[in-house]
């Protein structure tokens, strides 16, 4: 049976340290932006909300499912960029004498990130779209920590894709689970997210100032 007892340890750490920032590359498949939005019209007309057009039901569901590929393919390029980031926290937190022995683990900044995410992220989120953090990075977690290549048609049963939601909500429930943890408090840690193409001009700024 499961067991959910990993558990996590209260922090008792004393200090504030500014974490390596946050890189998310872009990410475009093919026809990603037109089969999304052919997937949105496909689940409206399944649900009644708008009109088939005289498009049948395998059609329409067909539709949906290869949207909801890209959409997993979406969250898994993105899991590769939080897990990225939080391999090097970790290697931040084990080269740090305060707190090298604090039991910090990966799902100590895993659960910072998506469960205290700062204030600065949540607002650059917001301007970049994304209303709803917690849920896709979650889920972005869940599925990179799962797969050793991003997912396909192929590689995805119409079942997974249909209630994916569910799936790698469970899975980030389970990453999180693996070890005990220290719990991070947000005041003794901040963090910044860009673009890979903004933290390059950042770069290439700091650079040239040099």
């Amino acid at each position: 049976m499961f067991s959910m007892a990993a558990g996590k340890a209260v922090s008792n750490i004393a200090g504030k340290w500014t974490l390596p920032p946050l890189i998310l590359h872009p990410f475009s498949g093919e026809d990603t932006a037109e089969k999304l939005l052919e997937g949105s019209k496909a689940q409206l007309m399944l649900n009644g909300l708008i009109p088939s057009g005289g498009k049948d039901h395998e059609w329409l569901n067909a539709t949906l499912l290869r949207a909801r590929v890209q959409e997993v393919r979406m969250l898994y390029f993105l899991g590769k960029d939080i897990l990225r980031w939080v391999e090097q926290c970790v290697d931040f937190a084990e080269r740090t004498p305060e707190l090298c022995k604090k039991g910090i683990r990966a799902q100590s900044f895993a659960g910072y990130l998506i469960e205290k995410t700062p204030a600065s992220i949540a607002q650059k989120l917001q301007v970049w779209g994304v209303s709803d953090q917690r849920a896709v990075f979650s889920r972005a977690i869940g599925v990179t920590c799962t797969l050793n290549s991003p997912p396909t048609a192929e590689t995805l049963t119409p079942l997974c894709l249909e209630h994916y939601h569910r799936f790698l909500d469970y899975l980030y429930v389970c990453y999180q689970n693996l070890d005990p943890f220290t719990e991070l408090e947000a005041e003794n840690f901040s963090v910044e997210i860009y673009a890979s193409a903004e933290y390059s001009q950042i770069l290439e700024e700091q650079w040239e100032a040099e």
